[in-house]
């Protein structure tokens, strides 16, 4: 009894660190070659699997590629909570939406979306959980700042930060920097306006009577 307990223990940890190899290669090869290369053969040849295999962890391609993308996504979640907790929360979240190799990664998955329904839907959900999060966070720090939502929107400042520096990462792969300087310096300027006013403390209390 006891020694078929540890065999299936010991199989279950073979087989998930199998399946973690098959997720890594795949991502690793959207990511050199593009996401037409990451084929069962080419995926299993990059784990050192034998190409049967990828099929019976991921039934079909869509299994595998939604397994890359909720891996990366749930990771870039918890980056975010990260940022979010910083002292520089809206410093430290531009920054990881700067990421050439998630900005890079999440591209190859975008093209994939245009052939892959399941893909799509993935993407669209963990981008409306990832700006619901942000928004509340950014509501609650341009809140503490007096900063009137009508007059600049959580959600807005969600979406210019992260479509603005996704762009400047773009287009610096294809070696388009034109305007990225002035650009940068705005966002900058922003941040450090945002961050570096003072939380609204509210009205100084009456002394009380003598």
């Amino acid at each position: 009894m006891i020694k078929s307990a540890r065999r299936r223990r010991t199989e279950g940890a073979g087989e998930s660190d199998t399946r973690d190899a098959l997720v890594r290669a795949t991502a690793q090869i959207m990511l050199e070659e593009g996401y037409a290369a990451a084929t069962s053969r080419r995926v299993a040849a990059k784990a050192g699997i034998r190409p049967p295999l990828v099929h019976y962890y991921f039934p079909t391609m869509d299994d595998l590629y939604v397994a890359v993308f909720r891996e990366g996504a749930e990771a870039n979640l918890v980056r975010l909570k990260a940022a979010l907790a910083d002292k520089q929360p809206m410093r430290a979240v531009l920054n990881l939406h700067s990421d050439p190799l998630g900005t890079a990664l999440q591209m190859e998955f975008i093209a994939l979306s245009n052939h892959r329904k399941a893909i799509r839907s993935e993407i669209a959900a963990y981008t409306l959980r990832f700006r619901e999060i942000e928004t509340a966070a950014f509501a609650m720090l341009l809140g503490a700042r007096g900063i009137d939502p009508r007059d600049l929107p959580a959600v807005a400042v969600s979406v210019a930060v992260t479509c603005v520096t996704r762009t400047l990462v773009l287009e610096n792969e294809l070696g388009i920097t034109g305007g990225h300087d002035q650009t940068q310096r705005v966002l900058d300027d922003l941040v450090r306006l945002l961050e570096l006013r003072p939380p609204q403390t509210g009205p100084e209390p009456e002394p009380e009577p003598e």
